[in-house]
């Protein structure tokens, strides 16, 4: 199951993803994403995020290559799959 809160903190918009990020929800993030004010710093923190999938990864390798969000408590597995590519 797939929680997703909003929050604000002193600079930021913070979604805190928490439980299993895969294909089937992938769209509703891009949604919320997409929903946020460009002008505004957006930070997804990733704390409780139980599984992600390849999309997933691709996903957030791409918001974080155009400065659209920070990766905040990113999972080490996730920032090997950004830093080696192998999700391509």
């Amino acid at each position: 199951m797939l929680k997703i809160q909003r929050t604000r903190d002193r600079a930021a918009i913070v979604l805190t993803v928490s439980g299993r990020l895969d294909a089937d929800n992938v769209n509703q993030l891009s949604q919320l994403i997409a929903a946020e004010s460009e002008g505004e710093a957006l930070v997804l923190d990733l704390m409780d995020l139980v599984l992600a999938d390849r999309d997933v990864v691709c996903l957030l390798q791409e918001l974080e290559a155009r400065e659209r969000v920070v990766l905040r408590n990113c999972p080490a597995y996730i920032r090997v799959w950004i830093a080696g590519g192998d999700h391509q």
